[in-house]
């Protein structure tokens, strides 16, 4: 009897420890669990989905996450932070345009946005960046171009720079007040600040390899980040995985059609649940448009969807404070219907 007692507050935190630590992996894996008890060929096809688009953003992980890592082995973080003070106004823009224009998917582009934040760059610029990296990319504007138009492009890669400019002004404007001093998780790099402030500089040695303590720095970031991110990416596309399933395109369809200030609307909320990929959901943008959907309703979906996807969205909440993670939504809510509305006018005009 007494070891059945000492043994279950024992238990207990354990096992309290273990959801602490572990949450995000035993939510996948109970994802899993319930789907092959009442849907095995369901929970097959979630398994493969997620392993799939994992490996199609591993590239893109890859190299941000040994950006991120180089970064603080090097002591370079300190000269890109530096890169990034100054003049707000120019480093918002900066930032606006540079996500605007970079190759990293909205889960990739997670390791450098909290590398700059815990090298002390202004959250303003950062958000910028954040907000219009999701939207547009190289590859994105191609593909963009060749399913819609060209005209469609351009003004989705105007939209994602607008839409950095946008949020980084807010950012700033209420960072001037004193919000948002901390904006990372706690554990999260070290701990970051919203301010221009760049921490001591430190002499930056490019050969990190030739030390130890720099080459386990390396490491252990490295480590420390893919494991952040994988956790939280597979339970991401295992709920990507079920949307896709459940969610018949048609629902979509009838929620999007028609003309006006409400289609855009509706697109700007629907873009949130319901966008799944950025290249899948071009294909529906374009069959929306064919059967009369606005273009501005197909933009705002395009705009919101892309910042605020499940795994971009997760990523976001499981990065940031609370505060950070809801300013982001409706950023990302308020800028695409504004962009949504700027376009239909446009193609009206």
């Amino acid at each position: 009897m007494t070891d059945t007692t000492l043994s279950l507050p024992g238990l207990r935190s354990v096992l309290r420890s273990l959801w602490q630590d572990q949450r995000v992996w035993l939510a996948s894996a109970l994802i899993l669990a319930v789907l092959a008890v009442f849907d095995p060929v369901q929970a097959g096809e979630s398994a493969l989905f997620a392993g799939d688009a994992l490996l199609r953003t591993a590239p893109y992980l890859v190299l941000s996450i040994a950006i991120a890592a180089w970064a603080g082995a090097t002591s370079a973080d300190n000269l890109i932070a530096r890169a990034f003070t100054g003049a707000p106004v120019l480093m918002i823009g900066l930032g606006a345009l540079a996500g605007g224009l970079s190759p990293f998917c909205s889960c990739g582009v997670i390791p450098l946005i909290a590398a700059l934040l815990a090298m002390g760059v202004p959250l303003s610029a950062v958000m910028a960046f954040w907000l219009a990296s999701p939207v547009m990319d190289p590859s994105m504007f191609v593909l963009t171009a060749g399913v819609l138009d060209m005209e469609f492009a351009v003004a989705k890669t105007f939209a994602a720079i607008g839409l950095g400019v946008f949020g980084g002004t807010v950012v700033h404007l209420m960072s001037r007040g004193g919000a948002f001093a901390d904006p990372l998780r706690e554990g999260i790099g070290n701990g970051g600040c919203g301010g221009a402030k760049v921490r001591a500089p430190k002499p930056v040695v490019w050969r990190f390899w030739q030390e130890p303590q720099r080459r386990e720095k390396f490491a252990s970031t490295a480590l420390n980040t893919t494991l952040f991110l994988a956790k939280w990416l597979t339970l991401a596309f295992l709920i990507e995985s079920l949307m896709l399933a459940w969610i018949p395109a048609e629902t979509v369809t009838s929620v999007l059609g028609g003309e006006g200030l409400l289609p855009i609307a509706m697109a700007t909320l629907v873009g949130v649940p319901a966008y799944l990929n950025g290249y899948a959901a071009l294909p529906l943008v374009g069959g929306l448009i064919d059967q009369g959907m606005a273009p501005g309703a197909g933009m705002a979906f395009l705009v919101a969807g892309g910042v605020t996807s499940i795994p971009a969205a997760m990523a976001v909440w499981a990065l940031a404070r609370p505060p950070v993670f809801i300013l982001y939504i409706a950023l990302s809510l308020t800028g695409a219907f504004a962009t949504g509305l700027l376009f239909q006018l446009w193609t009206f005009a």
